[in-house]
């Protein structure tokens, strides 16, 4: 997979350059406006359970699938299902990293209800689990309690939540930030920790590099990320999910076929390898680590580590701290096995790792395309 900036090495030069030189093309081929319309338009819905979705559709999920599918039911509640044609089934082929996602949205819209002052009874699984996929059966069923629950100052913090894929500055977070955000992230039975730029972050940088890797390596688990990517302002606009590359430079780079999803899925080209380097400085300029862990027995435990995450997250938000979920050796197909044991052996306490995310000071970035509430409603 391939991000903005590191596209932009694998274009850069004096023709692209020259393409890009007219201000014409760059304002003509500038992110996506209408992709990011939700992030502008939460909070303008009138009826107060569909005011709090247009918050949860904000959620932190895997590879930006938003696999969230509602109903709402009678005058009060609503039920939760996952769109089951958004799974990531090389990268999370039993769905935990889908579920953990399904709790952020749980827990924003937790925060989003409690805003008007409905507190919210979720049961989880009310028709039954299954830990090895997914199916038709709900997620979790959600009633509206008038009066149920009071503001929670981390809503404030919704809007500028992101999960930043840039390169962190040479700057160490501050050992009061980490501990806040250990703090918020300890909830819900989930166990949180964080380090600054020890030892341990050295020894951390290098696995998660090598897990990067691996994603990369395996033809499988790379194409799925090649599929997801949304290549150019367009593509992005029409399909406002996935893996955003937008603006003038990936622009120019598709007009002259230098960006596309043949080069980017080829492992012997020289713009894979460009990205394969890209990512590691990106990798390497971690200056911290945050995880979060539990037992893993039921998919409930997956749910909570969504919603501890969701709560870390907008507390680093709070904080003017970037965090960014580099979780690939967490992942559970049998190409990353030896290094799942490595990380687990490390620093999993006997227990499930469910985040590893790197943490640092980055310049703020756009927010990430999401589709409009109204896709994720079902009649």
């Amino acid at each position: 997979m391939a991000t903005r900036r590191g596209v932009l090495k694998l274009v850069g030069g004096g023709c692209v350059l020259a393409v890009v030189g007219a201000g014409g093309f760059v304002a003509a081929n500038g992110p996506s406006r209408s992709a990011r319309a939700p992030w502008r338009e939460a909070g303008e819905e009138t009826e107060f359970r569909r005011r709090a979705l247009s918050y949860a559709i904000l959620a932190p999920n895997p590879h930006n699938r938003q696999p969230w599918l509602v109903r709402l039911v009678g005058d009060d509640a609503l039920t939760l299902y996952c769109d089951l044609d958004r799974r990531l089934p090389a990268t999370d082929p039993y769905d935990r990293q889908i579920v953990i996602g399904h709790g952020a949205f749980l827990e924003l819209l937790a925060l989003a209800a409690a805003e008007d002052s409905y507190g919210t009874e979720i049961t989880l699984f009310p028709d039954g689990e299954d830990m090895a996929t997914l199916d038709a059966r709900p997620v979790a069923s959600v009633r509206f309690v008038p009066g149920g629950a009071g503001p929670d100052p981390l809503f404030a913090h919704v809007l500028a939540r992101r999960s930043n894929k840039e390169a962190y500055e040479a700057r160490d977070v501050e050992a009061e930030k980490l501990a806040a955000m250990m703090q918020a992230g300890s909830d819900f039975g989930v166990s949180a920790t964080t380090i600054g730029n020890t030892p341990m972050a050295e020894t951390l940088r290098d696995l998660t590099w090598r897990a990067h890797q691996m994603e990369m390596n395996t033809p499988a688990t790379n194409q799925e990320s090649v599929d997801l990517m949304r290549i150019g302002a367009k593509e992005v606009a029409a399909n406002p999910d996935g893996i955003e590359l937008e603006g003038a430079f990936i622009a120019a780079g598709k007009l002259i076929g230098m960006v596309n999803r043949e080069t980017l899925a080829d492992q012997t080209s020289a713009g894979f390898q460009q990205g394969l380097n890209m990512f590691e400085a990106l990798a390497m300029s971690a200056r911290g680590f945050a995880w979060l862990t539990n037992g893993n027995q039921t998919r409930t435990d997956q749910i909570n580590a969504g919603r501890a995450y969701a709560r870390m997250n907008l507390t680093a938000t709070s904080l003017g701290v970037s965090i960014h979920p580099w979780s690939q050796s967490l992942q559970e197909y049998p190409e990353m096995a030896d290094l799942y044991d490595e990380v687990h052996d490390l620093i999993g306490g006997g227990q499930r790792l469910q985040m590893l995310v790197r943490v640092g000071y980055a310049k703020p970035i756009m927010a990430t395309p999401r589709w409009p509430m109204e896709t994720h409603l079902i009649a």
